[in-house]
Parts: C-alpha cells; sequence; structure tokens
C-alpha cells in the first residue's frame, strides 16, 4: 500500500461511522463529512468521483464505489485503490461501475439512495420520455426528478444520473442504446407519458425487437 493509497483509507476509517449513518446526520453535517470525503479522493489521484449506495436492510453492506468518469486511463488507478481497501462487515468497496439492478426493490419504492456530494437520488423516483428518429438506433431522453429546481446548477447531477442509468443497462447497453439524456423538473400533475426510470431496459428491448421484426 502506498503513501496516497494509506492516507485516503486512514481517514476513512475515522470516519466511517459518520458515513455508515449519513442518512441520520443534519444536512450541514452530510455536507461536512461528503466535502472532506471527495477531498481525500481527489488528494489520492485528481478526478475521480465516488457514490455511496445505501442498502434498504441495515444488515446489509453500504457500498462506497469509486469512478474513473470513463476514464479509461484511469482504471488502474481505481482498481489500485480499490485492492488496498480495509475488509470491514459493514462496508463494500467497488471500484469502477459495475451494473447492478434490483428492480423489485425500485417498483416497491425501497431501494436504496444514490448519494453524490450534496446529492441524493432513488432511482424509484426517477422518471422519462424517450425521443425516438428514424434512422437511428440511439434514443434521447429527458430524465424528470423532483428536486431538479434545487439540483440543477450543481455540477455533479448529470454525472450521478449516467451512473444510475448506467447500473440499469450496463456499460454496454447504455453504449448502443442511449445518445443525449436531459434533465428536468418532476411535472407537479400526472403525465402519462412518462415511464419509470427502472423500466428504460423493457423499453429498449421493446425498441430494437420492433426494429427487427420491421425489417
Amino acid at each position: 500500500m502506498n503513501k496516497a493509497t494509506t492516507h485516503f483509507w486512514k481517514w476513512f476509517l475515522e470516519h466511517k461511522s459518520k458515513l455508515k449513518n449519513l442518512m441520520t446526520l443534519s444536512p450541514k453535517e452530510q455536507k461536512h463529512f461528503l466535502f472532506w470525503l471527495d477531498w481525500h479522493l481527489q488528494f489520492y489521484f485528481p478526478g475521480l468521483e465516488y457514490i455511496i449506495i445505501f442498502p434498504k436492510l441495515k444488515k446489509k453492506k453500504i457500498q462506497l464505489m469509486i469512478s474513473a468518469k470513463g476514464n479509461k486511463e484511469l482504471f488502474t488507478t481505481v482498481i489500485v485503490l480499490e485492492k488496498s481497501a480495509p475488509s470491514l462487515w459493514d462496508w463494500k468497496f467497488t471500484g469502477l461501475i459495475q451494473p447492478q439492478q434490483d428492480i423489485d426493490d425500485m417498483e416497491a419504492g425501497v431501494d436504496g439512495p444514490y448519494v453524490m456530494q450534496d446529492i441524493v437520488l432513488k432511482t424509484s423516483e426517477l422518471q422519462f420520455i424517450p425521443f425516438q428518429y428514424d434512422g437511428e438506433k440511439k434514443i434521447d431522453m429527458v430524465v424528470y426528478l423532483k428536486n431538479f429546481t434545487i439540483y440543477s446548477h450543481n455540477k455533479n447531477l448529470s454525472t450521478l444520473i449516467n451512473i444510475i442509468i448506467q447500473d440499469l443497462l450496463g456499460e454496454k447497453s447504455m453504449a448502443e442504446n442511449i445518445n443525449f439524456v436531459q434533465l428536468a423538473q418532476m411535472p407537479g400533475v400526472e403525465n402519462n407519458e412518462l415511464i419509470h426510470l427502472y423500466d428504460l431496459q423493457l423499453y429498449i428491448d421493446d425498441i430494437n425487437s420492433q426494429r427487427v421484426n420491421n425489417s
């Protein structure tokens, strides 16, 4: 373990209890500990990002995911940090964004929140409208969230939305099927055109199946 990884994990171990109970802290305390988590990650290597994923059951592990933001040149740097992580019964450490799905929990609205900096989002609370174009396989889409007006000026919002979509689709499917993602405030009244974001893969499978049948 080199000095940079030692520095990061030393700080993490000293504050892991606060991070574990982050959702019970005041907004001011949350911002404080998330700021310093990011600071120590940037000290290890600039340009990396983290996501904390909280489980719905207290006995399940909390996940700290380190992202290279899609920069292949940083993949090794992330993996080195992951491999040097301490072994803890209540934490899981993941290097690079891995596809993961828990659709049943999302449908029930009991999925764990994503936390990135001072943004907290649940996949179950996000909806979208797709836009298809003749001759184009990839779709554009507008993703709607309740707190867009609060988070709209936060530079990390689009990154976190992309991570959530990648978790749903996997890196390959996202690259093959999604062209552009725009964000917007959730309408105040019910809109029947909106689709739950957790049904995005089903939507893509459906339109790809239609293309095959029509070809």
